[in-house]
């Protein structure tokens, strides 16, 4: 074999030396966790269908008749709903660090490759520059023949062609590797989400099981005093109801309704998750809607465009059923106007003051207040900014409710104010010191004309 031939063979044995590497034991182990996040995944999909048919169960509670039983079965339902909700969450939380390992493992494959085939080109190139081959020039110089000045020529080019493709091989790990590193980062994301998810959801059982415990202990299991305590509830309601409306007839607050934003314009979020809402659309033959709203604004179902329509007759704003504990969002940007607890309040009989139970009202520098009412829990407090979707409670059903859902009010900044009924015109009766929003009539305004 000659000079230009033995040079040839060494340049391939290089190039093939610089193609050939391969981290086999690495890829095994990312397609035995792909195997385990396929595993993951399933479990995911067979929970949710376990969920979907507690939801059936709790619909047909829904339509039901409102008995003590029926209200603890919906309760108990509620909370083996929620427990496999926390499996699921559980999974997708496995199923995530599960892809940080499998990305992590590509990214430690392409490193290794990188460095592989960087130290391969450069031990190449140094053995060329250094070794025993004489540069092509000399090469082409000392040929004995033509034949043999060609192969050392051909044998230099196709050396530089593969490595010229190798270095594009390399650019293309490099590109790899830096997605790779973007899904890790989108994954820990996710894993942060679900993690906060996750607490939530445990919260949501215990605020689930605290009513259920505080419902069997006003009743004491007894039908009789269960449906007592329904009647004590609406009774409430309509005295507290009256007494308000007579106050608010005198507030002296003046709304300029140019202030407003325009009805129609979408400007708040609904105060539930997409999640939550979307379910929603799957229950229209549950609630008649698309939104699981239990009572609309005004007088009759569809009063809407008019943000003066309340005149202190009818409801003034929408409720929307929700179960024990549900998540609550903040529907615009804002700052947390008050809190409050109208439960904590009895009047002379020791009753409870039975209206908005745990409440939050936000003010969001547009003209509008929104309301969050019969809340189970309070995850925000006065003078702090929220920002539009924020967690600021759990949905209940404190205050005059009789089954779960949230209270959404909207209404005109200018013509509201917080106070006790006591601190405005002397009110004397049960809710008198209980603090709450009170707003001028023309205050009220229609949550749908804003959502």
């Amino acid at each position: 074999m000659n000079r230009a031939q033995a040079g040839s063979v060494f340049l391939f044995v290089v190039i093939g030396a610089l193609l050939s590497f391969s981290p086999a034991v690495r890829a095994q182990s990312a397609g035995a966790i792909q195997a385990q996040i396929d595993s993951r995944n399933s479990q995911i999909a067979s929970l949710q269908a376990e969920i979907a048919a507690y939801q059936k169960q709790l619909d047909a509670i829904q339509t039901a008749k409102n008995t003590l039983q029926s209200t603890i079965n919906s309760l108990a339902l509620s909370q083996k709903q929620l427990a496999v909700e926390i499996q699921v969450t559980q999974n997708k939380i496995g199923a995530a660090n599960l892809q940080i390992q499998r990305l992590s493992l590509s990214i430690g494959d392409k490193e290794a490759s990188i460095a592989a085939d960087q130290s391969a080109i450069a031990k190449a190139l140094r053995s060329i520059a250094e070794g025993e081959q004489m540069p092509l020039v000399g090469q082409l110089v000392s040929a004995d023949s033509l034949s043999e000045a060609w192969q050392a020529a051909d044998a230099a080019v196709q050396f530089n062609r593969a490595l010229g493709g190798n270095i594009a091989d390399l650019r293309t790990a490099r590109a790899t590797l830096a997605a790779n590193r973007d899904q890790v980062t989108a994954a820990k994301a996710q894993l942060v989400s679900l993690r906060k998810d996750l607490t939530l959801q445990k919260r949501s059982v215990d605020a689930s099981k605290a009513a259920q415990q505080q419902l069997l202990a006003q009743t004491k299991n007894k039908e009789a005093n269960y449906q007592q305590l329904i009647a004590e509830k609406q009774a409430s309601e309509k005295s507290f109801e009256a007494e308000l409306v007579n106050l608010q007839s005198q507030l002296d607050l003046i709304v300029h309704p140019n202030l407003l934003p325009k009805v129609g314009t979408g400007v708040l979020s609904w105060p539930f998750s997409p999640a939550f809402m979307f379910n929603c659309t799957q229950r229209r033959s549950v609630f008649g809607n698309l939104f699981c709203i239990t009572q609309y604004f005004g007088n009759t179902p569809f009063a809407t465009a008019n943000p003066q329509i309340y005149s202190g007759h009818g409801h003034d704003g929408i409720d929307i059923a929700a179960p024990i504990g549900t998540p609550v969002e903040a529907a615009l940007a804002g700052v947390v106007l008050d809190t409050g607890d109208t439960d904590l309040v009895h009047d002379g009989n020791g009753r409870q003051c039975y209206s908005f139970g745990k409440w939050v009202m936000i003010v969001h520098g547009n003209g509008l207040n929104t309301m969050y009412a019969h809340l189970s829990e309070i995850d925000v407090a006065k003078g702090q900014r929220v920002a539009t979707g924020q967690v600021i409670g759990l949905s209940g059903m404190t205050g005059y409710a009789t089954g779960p859902h949230l209270h959404f009010g909207v209404y005109a900044t200018e013509g509201t104010e917080i106070m006790t009924l006591r601190q405005f015109r002397g009110a004397t009766l049960g809710c008198a010191d209980a603090k709450m929003p009170v707003a001028t009539l023309s205050a009220y305004l229609n949550p749908l004309s804003y959502l």
